[in-house]
């Protein structure tokens, strides 16, 4: 599997698990405090119609704070999302510690991502007609806020979606972020239901 966008990762361990899973190029952000050059980069790649790129942090709060800057900063990137539970190993959670199948499985469910929100006609950051699809109300319904399994169940639908997970809030925003349809959403949710079933 040939990856065209630049992907960003956090380090170089990174780097060796996505190079056993996929041909693809990398920028590594060395953590938090990321530099000057490292910024410039990354600029280069997004800016680049050629090529673009992918953010790929690991499942923390660290990985969640460089994505969050990244984004900020490069508002139309694309996203992958490994879960904990796929990027764990011996207590330890990143991208390094994923199998080949689990970063491929999360780097095909980009395009799925764009193509949705494509489909839905919405632009990164905000959905057509100017209003979102979802609301707190859609994700008390679909036991997704305020039950105990509550944060499973993100997860696992984040995990279909291949939009990652987060509280209650910011599994929202993800949703209405990225354009997730009705339609989609009542999908993965019946599939993630039929799993446990």
């Amino acid at each position: 599997m040939k990856i065209k966008e630049i992907i960003v990762v956090e380090g170089r361990d990174d780097t060796a698990a996505i190079n056993r899973a996929v041909d693809a190029q990398t920028i590594e952000t060395h953590g938090y405090g990321i530099r000057r050059e490292t910024w410039e980069l990354i600029d280069r790649a997004y800016s680049d119609p050629e090529l673009g790129i992918i953010i790929f942090t690991d499942p923390d709060h660290a990985g969640n704070e460089i994505r969050r800057r990244v984004r900020e900063r490069c508002p139309g990137a694309k996203e992958a999302f490994l879960t904990k539970a796929d990027a764990s190993r011996d207590g330890d959670i990143g991208i390094e510690n994923a199998t080949p199948e689990a970063i491929r499985a999360a780097l095909s469910k980009v395009a799925k991502a764009v193509e949705m929100a494509e489909t839905a006609n919405a632009t990164p950051g905000g959905v057509a007609a100017g209003r979102p699809e979802f609301s707190k109300e859609d994700l008390i319904k679909a036991g997704l806020s305020g039950a105990p399994d509550s944060a499973e169940r993100r997860e696992a639908l984040g995990k279909a979606l291949g939009i990652g997970t987060g509280n209650s809030g910011a599994f929202l925003k993800k949703l209405n972020y990225f354009g997730i349809t009705r339609e989609a959403f009542n999908e993965a949710l019946l599939g993630i239901d039929n799993k446990r079933a």
